[in-house]
């Protein structure tokens, strides 16, 4: 339910040492008929996968999803079941079959707790009748079915419950933050008139130097406007993160990388100078325009705070925006020299609410990002090794026919 490398481990050093413990208390210490050593050593050694980097380091790769599930199916509902019927249904192994599937709800999702519950209960019934022992349903007692029904059904509901209060603090949650950022279009639209009133002294007969700072100093302020306007559509977006409509509009990848950079408020132009453009081969989508802006100036705006981190002066090519096809699927490619992501915090990169900066942003820039891509039948990912900056990928599906080739270029 809230994976981590840590827990993931502390499990694997659970299920490792637990099943020689309980393998000792059942069968030496409190003797149950039908206690296995031989199994219990088989199931404690699945417990070591979950301390192979490979399986705790990335949490989102199919091989950790893959490997964690099928580990707790054996070690509970299948293991678990089959003990239970093994023992004739007696007292030990009713409260231990009523504490796993408490257990088992706790560590997963309930779709999955229940998915695997009836499996495993299932497969487990089998193999107890392909034993050919004597065991027979009769020592079985339809009050401990009745129990094992009521604990089923309870951390059905808890679950349930469980995800329910999640989903609706969250919406609570952005939808006042949707209502705050609305709020601040109204000041906003005072500096913009500031600036079109700094504009409007720049065409005044002024010396040609003075002119050209007022200008500037113009554009300054319209940009950052126009980019907190786009923060405002951002947080309002948020609000509704859960329920995002399916785009319309077709849009054309570099025009679009393109206007997001010539309008995006560099702080310097050291900053501008270190953006590379590299089209490799243009492609169209399905999107909202002024959505999939932002994502883009959320991914630049993270690659510029990981160049700050490094503590080196901006250079050309730092921060390096690709667009190409590769595959069948244009892709959209936002590779910065930073300071990269730790390992250990890849895998919750896109959770709500979780930053790597506590101290700027609210932690909903990246998972907005990945909604929309989504949304638009894409996918994001990340590439980061630690010291050596990081790579978003947008991956999104074409719409259109494919844009004539350009060859290779390289703009800043």
């Amino acid at each position: 339910m809230h994976p981590s490398t840590t827990r993931l481990q502390w499990l694997g050093v659970f299920t490792f040492g637990g099943h020689f413990i309980f393998g000792w208390l059942w069968g030496q210490a409190l003797p149950q008929p039908y206690e296995l050593f031989a199994v219990r050593v088989v199931l404690a050694l699945t417990g070591l996968l979950l301390l192979h980097p490979r399986v705790n380091r990335d949490l989102q790769s199919k091989t950790s999803v893959w490997v964690y599930g099928l580990i707790f199916w054996l070690q509970l509902p299948l293991f678990f079941g089959w003990m239970f019927l093994m023992n004739e249904g007696n007292k030990v192994w009713l409260a231990s079959v009523c504490s796993m599937i408490l257990i088992y709800f706790h560590i997963t999702d309930w779709r999955l707790a229940s998915l695997g519950c009836i499996t495993g209960f299932a497969v487990a019934a089998g193999l107890f009748l392909l034993t050919g022992t004597q065991q027979t349903w009769v020592g079985i007692e339809p009050e401990n079915l009745t129990l094992i029904a009521f604990a089923l059904v309870m951390s059905l509901m808890l679950g349930m419950s469980g995800a329910n209060l999640r989903r609706v603090r969250l919406i609570n949650t952005l939808s006042t933050m949707g209502v705050m950022a609305h709020e601040l279009r109204t000041p906003l639209a005072t500096v913009n008139l500031v600036g079109d009133v700094v504009r409007g002294l720049a065409q005044h007969d002024v010396p040609e130097p003075k002119r050209k700072k007022l200008e500037e100093l113009a554009q300054r302020l319209q940009n950052l406007v126009r980019s907190m306007n786009r923060q405002i559509d951002t947080q309002i977006s948020n609000a509704q993160l859960l329920r995002l409509p399916r785009p319309t509009t077709h849009l054309t990848a570099f025009e679009l990388v393109q206007d997001v950079l010539g309008q995006y408020p560099f702080r310097s132009p050291r900053e501008r100078e270190c953006v590379e453009l590299a089209l490799e081969e243009d492609f169209g989508f399905l999107g909202s325009r002024a959505q999939f802006s932002q994502v883009l100036v959320n991914l630049i705006k993270n690659a510029m705070h990981a160049l700050a981190a490094s503590g080196d002066a901006p250079k050309p090519g730092d921060l390096r925006v690709q667009v190409t096809v590769k595959d069948g699927l244009g892709r959209i490619v936002v590779t910065d020299k930073g300071t990269g992501i730790p390992l250990q915090k890849q895998h919750r990169i896109f959770e709500p609410f979780f930053s790597l900066q506590s101290s700027v942003g609210n932690g909903l820039g990246l998972t907005f990002c990945k909604n929309v891509v989504e949304a638009s039948d894409g996918r994001l990912l990340l590439q980061s090794q630690p010291g050596h900056g990081a790579s978003f990928t947008i991956v999104l599906p074409l719409r259109d026919e494919r844009a004539p080739f350009i060859p290779p270029t390289s703009t800043h």
